[in-house]
């Protein structure tokens, strides 16, 4: 019996917000192992991994760091419990300080290809997710994240302005996925050159895009589905109608039950390569609602294709969660934490879109189904 025909888990936010902040703590405190991506120039470079990234040597990863510390701003913002919420306010402060923060900013402008888009994309929205933070000990970490803001802007229209074709495959260097995390953070921060430099750079990429061949997907450590990312990007970039007629043409391999909307199945949970097919169900699980709201609102044309999305959602966020809601069938070897616990929750957790800067606004608890809503 696959998870998602089991008995149904609890998709409401408060019954894992505490277990993933927890999760979250747990990696942002734990130094080692960490894979460091830094390119070697001289027997003399051998700083460890706090010198040459001092916010972010956590986690295992750059990136894991960076996703890790927004899951722990964002659970902050949704309210924990006293004595967490303390623990989990204490780690970012002193990781995320502006002297910190000046320091990744100098790294990423050395490197411009480090943690091309994913790492970018992630850091994007942990500084839209501080700056708009209704907590006001999480808000007043932004000002430092002015400087990251400025980098990355930069870097980011020097990729898009660089590239006549954009990478579509399934883990951390597609780019429609970067690119819609790019946006949305941008338009939190009112960038508005980088959201009109985001939106162009989609349009030229993917406009013409029909057809997508969802029977090639997926691979054997996928964590995307380069088809649904590339929908989810469009459907963030193009007006209503325009969209539906775009999703009509590239989602027409789309039916009922087509493999990307089933479930993954993973037979090794040990195996740090295959858990990626757990974040591909939970990936996939967002996308398809988010794709499904926007062909709600683009009108009767395209609700069937909407209805089928939305019907297979559940079924992939339970399916993903189930490492993490006793499902597992494989038993966890060593002592080792489960590779996919340094980035499963942030993948579940993609709530509402950041708040704009200085807004403040409270944002009301929601079932971990509507948080996968939007980005």
């Amino acid at each position: 019996m696959s998870p998602s025909e089991q008995t149904p888990i609890d998709l409401d936010r408060a019954a894992w917000a505490e277990r993933f902040a927890e999760v979250a703590l747990d990696n942002t405190t734990r130094e080692y192992p960490y894979a460091a991506q830094h390119t070697t120039t001289g027997p003399e470079d051998r700083a460890l991994p706090v010198e040459l990234h001092p916010a972010f040597a956590t986690s295992y990863d750059w990136h894991s760091s960076v996703h890790m510390h927004w899951l722990a701003a964002r659970l902050v913002g949704y309210g924990l419990s006293a004595g967490l919420e303390e623990r989990i306010t204490s780690v970012l402060q002193a990781h995320l300080g502006a002297e910190q923060l000046r320091t990744e900013a100098a790294y990423l402008r050395a490197t411009p290809h480090f943690e091309r888009p994913y790492g970018w994309a992630w850091l994007m929205r942990l500084a839209a997710e501080v700056s708009g933070s209704a907590v006001p000990t999480i808000r007043a970490l932004a000002p430092g994240f002015v400087l990251v803001v400025d980098v990355l802007e930069d870097l980011v229209t020097r990729w898009v302005v660089g590239a006549a074709h954009p990478v579509r495959h399934g883990v951390h260097s597609n780019a429609a996925f970067g690119l819609l995390l790019v946006l949305e953070g941008a338009r939190s921060l009112g960038r508005a050159d980088l959201v009109a430099t985001v939106e162009q750079t989609a349009v030229q990429w993917f406009g013409d895009d029909a057809g997508w061949p969802f029977a090639w997907e997926r691979s054997g450590h996928d964590f995307l589905s380069a088809g649904l990312a590339e929908a989810d990007l469009m459907r963030a970039v193009l007006p209503a109608e325009e969209f539906a007629v775009w999703a009509r043409g590239f989602l027409s391999e789309v039916r009922p039950g087509v493999a990307v909307l089933r479930p993954a199945e993973v037979r090794d949970e040990n195996d740090p390569q295959q858990v990626h097919l757990f974040g591909l169900d939970l990936s996939r699980s967002g996308a398809a609602r988010r794709i499904a709201d926007a062909l709600r609102q683009s009108g009767p044309g395209v609700a069937e294709l909407g209805a089928l999305l939305d019907g297979a959602a559940d079924h992939l966020l339970v399916s993903g969660l189930a490492p993490v809601s006793g499902r597992s069938t494989t038993p966890p070897t060593g002592s080792r934490a489960s590779p996919g616990t340094r980035w499963r929750p942030a993948s579940t957790v993609l709530g509402e879109p950041p708040a704009p800067p200085g807004s403040a606004t409270s944002v009301e608890p929601l079932t971990l189904a509507g948080a996968v809503r939007s980005l």
